[in-house]
């Protein structure tokens, strides 16, 4: 359990989850997470003995690493079995257990892996430590999650439509980390040579009511702990749609959406890793590589 703010309400996004089971889930953006998290660890010329996926949802991930050959058993943390289906009782080495507190010992893992879930995580710089502490030496992290401007366009039209009807704004799209942040979080939490970057998906749907039933199919609905508890007035809604088509439809009328996919990878550290230099070892100068001339710190350059 975090010691910091509580953003999310845990208990809610589980049941945000179950919801989706029975709905229907929607998992399209989770395959194509997954088919590019395989890509990513298949540039990785080594073999991972003993892999954990931490809290994504369905098995599109695990799946995925079956497929690569170069994973050999594979333990699946999952706070909310029983949204996986009838069949969840069937994985092996699945793992009751939240992402906020993981249950491996120190130096037990030779991979992590994560896909959609810890944007939702309260304490994520915590998290991320478990995560560190619980790979070997040299052991490989790779995660994806939901981040920088996802839905800004849902946000942008609640907002307005709320300021317009009720003359002020509620949280209903969740605050989600810039890449540059998250990428600091993997330095904080103690990785070596952390990478991260991100890719933008911008899907279209036919009005904002059907992005709003996708959302409540992928489990990922308001879960805010500072959300309004009054449910949303009709009008409000209608208001909402309405800006969202004024401001994002395209010119056959459907709507667009973002989606921005945080990428975040790491190792713990090792002897044997890549190590910076250390400063002033260079045996050449960036200004004889540049034909420039260089300037000292107590020089002011020419106008």
């Amino acid at each position: 359990m975090t010691d910091g703010p509580l953003i999310f309400d845990r208990a809610l996004v589980r049941a945000r989850r179950r919801r989706a089971a029975l709905l229907g889930p929607a998992v399209f953006l989770l395959d194509r997470v997954a088919d590019d998290l395989a890509e990513r660890l298949g540039a990785v010329l080594r073999r991972f003995e003993l892999a954990a996926d931490i809290g994504t949802p369905g098995d599109a991930v695990r799946a995925a690493l079956a497929r690569l050959g170069s994973v050999g058993s594979i333990v699946t943390v999952d706070a909310v079995p029983e949204a996986r289906g009838p069949g969840a009782g069937t994985i092996p080495n699945l793992v009751v257990a939240d992402e906020e507190t993981l249950p491996f010992r120190d130096a037990s893992l030779d991979l992590a892996v994560s896909a959609l879930a810890l944007q939702f995580v309260n304490d994520l710089p915590g998290a991320l430590v478990q995560i560190r502490r619980a790979l070997k030496p040299d052991g490989l992290f790779l995660a994806a999650l939901v981040g920088g401007e996802t839905l800004t366009e849902l946000r942008q039209a609640f907002a307005a439509a709320e300021s317009d009807v009720e003359g002020g704004a509620s949280p209903r799209v969740a605050p989600f980390a810039d890449v540059r942040v998250i990428g600091n979080l993997l330095q904080r939490a103690g990785f070596a040579l952390p990478v991260a970057d991100s890719d933008r998906y911008t899907l279209r749907y036919e009005s904002p009511f059907a992005l709003m039933t996708e959302l409540r199919r992928m489990g990922a609905t308001n879960a805010l702990v500072a959300r309004r508890r009054t449910p949303l007035r009709r009008t409000t809604l209608l208001r909402m749609a309405k800006i969202y088509r004024e401001r994002f439809a395209d010119a056959d009328g459907r709507v667009r959406a973002t989606f921005d996919i945080v990428w975040l990878s790491g190792w713990a550290p090792h002897p044997n890793q890549q190590q910076p230099l250390k400063p002033g070892s260079a045996h050449s100068r960036l200004a004889d590589a540049l034909g420039s001339r260089e300037i000292s710190a107590g020089e002011k350059a020419g106008r």
